[in-house]
């Protein structure tokens, strides 16, 4: 390392810590450290920033705009330090002054703002498009409060606050200048003027400030920097002083209360009529505030709003930022005063719609009473573009009640999505099949070759390069130099290394210094002590019936009735990891949890397994968790029902780190299965098309394996607890066929464990899937976005 500039990052960090807390390095708090090195770190990516914004001035090139209500963006430091190419020369030079820069990590609070791939893949993509120089702003809400810290209390979730922002946040940038007014509430009137335009104006409404702050997004290499706006709102006065002084107090408090609540929390619990609102308000929101910069923004370039779409591309990821197609054309017609029809042209040529999901229940839509009364202008314009888009279905012979936008007192966003946006992808092959012939056929009939699919990815830098930095570093001797890290299709010439036994042994080394640390960890926060020798089996996601975490508690229930009475040992020991959130209103998966816990307690209280076998629930998992679990994998679960799970995103990151995987057909497991070949991976299950046919009943199922028989019944008999609804639940509903797809689960786990004994075999087929997971970069998903959708 460059011993001058050691010396100038120490420099740096030891000016921060005087100027800014009169303290020695010596002397300085966790913190206090922690906020010297980040400052110092923020110089070097606030001159890429600045010079990245004169470029975009400059030059007013296409420009995306990501709208996202969740981010799981990860701490910042340790990003932006592998992006500017000095991690290691910061690791140098607080080495110098003795301390460690992991320990500095860790003081940084991580921003929970979002509740599971969505947000981390929404992250990933602002991470590709820095890194591809494609200039972008991923916007977002500042939420106060992020998704929840979870605890365990008797094994029970208990959501705690997630203060992220408790000690602020460095790396933010508050854009005052920027900040807009967003309308809520009201009553709208109309007059023709003296040219015969109809002008609407909303009275009385409830106002909400908005406020910008940016976070740079420095791009690997630290050539290009984009930002993440997040927007906070406020009241634009403590109190509505116009009506206070007319009496009118309900109206003064009611917009003091909505400023404070809507970037309050992440996702409030909406099986209420007060958490729909607050639900509808924040989307509309973020969305309202940034069209409306956008406009602004556009407009001081000296350009002209019909041209938005040759400067301007807008992507709703998932239906949660939809209603941003009515707000546009709001802002065109009743502030532009552009006719409907031109309008609706920009708003069609502006807007793409990426879908996540293809369960209907997970499509948003809206009482048509809440959107009236919150949105009441809103409300008027989605009763326009139904009208007009009715008139288009029925011109067609196209279905108006499965593809009308309002229908059944209900406002539905993703035919919202549908009727406006020239592109709809799915985010995996299998999805967007599914998509085609199942959730959106109509529509695909009504006008072919609208859907296409861009399969998802995940970044090298965050899930490689940062979170197994063993394996990078040998992936650098191999390959000559890092250029694999922005061209992860070299990957591939890993596979020339795959019968090289020294190769094959240092992987398999890596691999147990990861497991070493994540044991360390988790000893720490749960007491529990694992055997790094031990196969790591792990599933982590957020806990969703579909995702079947259900099914595989079952499973290793079944080892350890196995274990305990049939003395059946597992050929070497196994550790069972699980990692997953429940949403605060989602008793089943709250349920399942406790379950999951129960099952930990028993199976490794009992002095019979020896040590044999390990269940440990990760509490609180995050994306810094991530960093520690995935490395550490051997196995990676990804064993939702076929058919139900989008793409996913972990899959891609435990491939990437050399994890085999056991999963069904589902997702891009299916891309995952035909790039490994089946030798490669563990596949079990029904396929997507077999899942609606006749399956035989849990009575059935349960007499034909004793086995499973003896895992089911004990969750009634107390032997875990009483989990009696848990397994009533497998009994007489099993919507996602766990005791179906449970014979097929054991067996591949028994070929994998029997698989695992040849580890040099085992190594070998690591390495394949590190070397095949290119494909799976974010970089290439990006590129796809770009060339396909946004032509930018």
């Amino acid at each position: 390392m460059e011993k001058d500039l050691t010396a100038a990052i120490r420099d740096s960090i030891t000016e921060n810590l005087t100027r800014s807390f009169g303290r020695s390095f010596a002397e300085a708090t966790p913190f206090q450290k922690y906020s010297a090195v980040a400052m110092s770190v923020r110089d070097r990516v606030m001159e890429r920033y600045q010079a990245s914004g004169a470029a975009v001035e400059a030059g007013r090139p296409k420009t995306v705009w990501y709208l996202s209500l969740e981010y799981l963006t990860g701490k910042f430091l340790g990003r932006n330090l592998v992006a500017l190419g000095l991690y290691d020369a910061y690791a140098e030079a607080l080495a110098g002054l003795g301390e460690d820069l992991a320990r500095i990590e860790e003081t940084e609070a991580e921003p929970g703002l979002g509740n599971g791939g969505l947000g981390r893949l929404a992250a990933c993509y602002a991470d590709s498009m820095a890194a591809l120089a494609l200039p972008a702003v991923s916007c977002g809400i500042r939420y106060d409060l992020g998704l929840f810290r979870q605890r365990f209390v008797d094994g029970e979730q208990v959501e705690l606050p997630d203060d992220w922002l408790a000690d602020g946040c460095l790396w933010e940038i508050p854009c005052p200048e920027d900040r807009v007014e967003v309308l809520f509430h009201g009553r709208v009137t109309s007059h023709t003027d003296e040219t015969g335009w109809v002008c609407y104006e909303l009275e009385e409404p409830t106002r909400v400030v908005a406020t910008p702050y940016d976070i740079p997004v420095c791009g690997y290499g630290g050539g290009w920097c984009n930002r993440l706006r997040l927007w906070s709102a406020s009241s634009p006065s403590p109190a509505d002083l116009d009506a206070l002084s007319t009496g009118n107090y309900v109206r003064a408090v009611a917009q003091r209360d909505l400023a404070e609540t809507i970037s309050r929390v992440l996702y409030p619990n909406d099986s209420h009529n007060q958490g729909k609102s607050l639900r509808l308000s924040q989307q509309y929101f973020f969305t309202s505030a940034t069209l409306q910069y956008l406009l602004k923004r556009h407009k001081a370039m000296g350009l002209s709003v019909r041209d938005l779409p040759d400067y301007a591309a807008v992507q709703i990821n998932d239906t949660h930022p939809a209603i941003a197609i009515a707000e546009l054309m709001r802002l065109l017609v009743d502030g532009e005063r552009i006719p409907w029809e031109d309008a609706w042209d920009v708003c069609r040529r502006v807007f793409a719609y990426t879908n996540h999901t293809i369960m209907w229940e997970a499509l948003e839509s809206w009482p048509c009473y809440l959107m009236e009364n919150l949105l009441p202008r809103i409300y008027m314009i989605l009763c326009e573009i139904d009208r007009r888009y009715r008139g288009e279905l029925a011109a067609a012979g196209a279905p108006a009640e499965r593809l009308a936008v309002i229908h059944g007192g209900s406002v539905r966003m993703a035919n919202l999505c549908l009727a406006c946006c020239h592109t709809v992808n799915g985010v995996s092959e299998l999805h967007t099949e599914i998509l085609k012939t199942g959730l959106f056929a109509d529509f695909e009939r009504f006008r072919p070759g609208r859907i296409v699919a861009v399969t998802n990815g995940v970044t090298p830098r965050r899930w490689l390069i940062q979170a197994d930095p063993g394996l990078a570093a040998l992936i650098d001797e191999l390959l000559g130099d890092r250029g694999w890290a922005s061209d992860l299709g070299r990957l591939s010439e890993l596979e020339r290394f795959a019968g090289d036994p020294a190769v094959r042994e240092r992987l398999a080394q890596i691999k147990r210094r990861n497991k070493e640390r994540l044991f360390a960890r988790l000893a720490r926060e749960t007491g529990i002590l694992a055997d790094p020798d031990s196969v790591v089996d792990v599933q982590v996601k957020r806990l969703h019936e579909y995702k079947r975490q259900l099914m595989n508690v079952l499973r290793i229930l079944a080892m350890y009735f196995e274990l305990v009475e049939e003395g059946r040992e597992p050929a070497r020991p196994v550790t069972f990891v699980f990692g997953a959130k429940a949403s605060p209103g989602y008793d089943r998966a709250k349920q399942i949890i406790a379950l999951i816990n129960a099952a930990a307690r028993t199976i490794n209280g009992d002095p019979r397994t020896r040590g044999l076998l390990r269940v440990i629930f990760a509490e609180n998992y995050n994306a810094t968790s991530a960093g520690f679990v995935i490395p550490a994998a051997d196995l990676s679960e990804q064993i939702s029902l076929a058919g139900k799970e989008a793409s996913g995103t972990g899959n891609m990151k435990f491939m990437m780190n050399g994890a085999l995987t056991i999963g069904t057909l589902d997702g891009a497991n299916v891309e995952m299965a035909r790039l490994l070949g089946p030798e490669n991976l563990y596949l079990f299950g029904l396929r997507a098309d077999e899942v609606a046919a006749h399956h035989p009943t849990a009575a059935e199922l349960c007499a034909a394996d004793r086995r499973l028989d003896r895992a089911v019944k004990s969750l009634g008999d107390g032997t875990l607890g009483n989990f009696t609804p848990l397994m009533n639940y497998l009994i007489f509903e099993d919507p996602y066929l766990c005791l179906t797809d449970f014979a097929g689960y054991r067996a591949a786990t028994a070929r994998a464990l029997a698989d695992y004994e040849d580890r040099t075999d085992w190594s070998r087929r690591s390495l394949i899937n590190v070397a095949r997971s290119g494909f799976f970069s974010s970089d290439r998903s990006v590129a796809e976005y770009r060339d396909r959708i946004w032509h930018a």
